[in-house]
């Protein structure tokens, strides 16, 4: 069981545009004052995309800066690189693992920007793309995901893990807690005729990433999916886009009910992604996320349990914005959490 207790306290997602890495760890500190995480910086070069960002050292990998696309190429021998990876697994090589400073950038200066800070921090959050998102994204030379091969999806799913774990102990070099958020935004194509997966076996491939986390296990999922197989699997927080989804996630009170009770954490991205967030105040949003609150309350969950359980954050990763945008994005979630506790914590 986790300690963290959430008090409607902000959290971010993960992305955002700048380029500067000093400017974006101390945006992410300054409005995320307890709940921070190493901001991912695409815009600075796609290494830093979500899916190229965790490819360094993935069997046959190739990336294509030019073309900005990361595939693996069948055409080399996968064998020497894969019996490394296992072997990498069995022994717990963390190195394996490692993001270098080319892919993250954003990570490093966060290193060294908190042990600067003049208050301690509750959490430090990382994230690193789902086997699921990741597996549906990254392509052989036939342009097939290798999701649907099943070598290499063992191997996504090891793989991830090692870059999941190797990210959880340096940042706890930093901070003693950690929250590690799996990003799966595929997810919200699972069930749909484009994409063939079994529930099972999407949730085994999960599994395997959080296994090798022992910190807080977050996922984010910014779109609409079938949110129960989400809830089946051993994860700590749930964040999703309630801007847009609340009445979706609402559909399943069971499981919900289920998760709350084992001390699941609802995350609430409720500060929309994109131009609309011009046309929300806080004001606006607090009352969109009491909206949000009361469909979980009319299907009959306690008010005073959700909230115990909820933190607020963005709906999304903002790494396809203007800066301008992604700030205000921050300053709104920061200031509809701070509404929120001065009326309820």
């Amino acid at each position: 069981m986790h300690s963290l207790s959430p008090e409607l306290r902000p959290i971010p997602v993960g992305s955002i545009p700048h380029t500067d890495p000093h400017r974006a760890c101390q945006l992410t500190l300054e409005h995320f004052t307890d709940l921070p995480s190493w901001p991912q910086l695409p815009r600075r070069t796609f290494r830093e995309n979500m899916y190229a960002q965790y490819s360094e050292r993935f069997p046959g990998i190739v990336l294509d800066l030019e073309e900005e696309r990361v595939w693996v190429d069948r055409a080399q021998d996968l064998d020497p690189a894969l019996e490394a990876l296992y072997m990498a697994t069995i022994d717990d090589d963390l190195s394996y693992g490692e993001l270098s400073p080319d892919y993250a950038l954003g990570l490093h200066t966060f290193l060294e920007a908190v042990p600067q800070l003049d208050r301690e921090l509750a959490y430090v959050k990382g994230q690193v793309t789902g086997p699921v998102s990741w597996g549906l994204t990254v392509v052989d030379g036939d342009r097939r995901p290798i999701l649907y091969d099943e070598i290499l999806a063992d191997a996504v799913a090891k793989h991830l893990r090692l870059q999941a774990r190797w990210q959880e102990r340096i940042l706890r070099g930093v901070c003693e807690h950690t929250i590690m958020s799996v990003d799966e935004p595929y997810m919200s194509s699972y069930g749909s005729a484009y994409v063939s997966l079994g529930r099972e076996q999407a949730i085994e491939w999960m599994e395997e990433v959080f296994s090798g986390i022992e910190g807080i296990v977050m996922v984010h999922c910014c779109g609409n999916t079938d949110w129960s197989l989400l809830l089946a699997t051993s994860v700590d927080i749930l964040s999703f886009d309630a801007h847009e989804y609340a009445m979706n996630l609402a559909l399943y009170p069971d499981e919900i009910a289920g998760f709350l009770q084992r001390g699941g954490i609802l995350a609430w991205g409720i500060t929309p992604k994109g131009p609309a967030a011009y046309g929300e105040s806080v004001d606006s949003l607090v009352e969109k996320l009491l909206a949000g609150i009361d469909l979980l309350v009319e299907k009959g969950l306690h008010r005073d349990d959700v909230m115990r359980a909820s933190l607020v954050s963005p709906s999304c990763g903002l790494g396809g914005l203007s800066e301008d945008l992604a700030e205000r994005i921050y300053a709104l979630t920061a200031g509809v959490s701070q509404a929120m506790r001065e009326r309820y914590a």
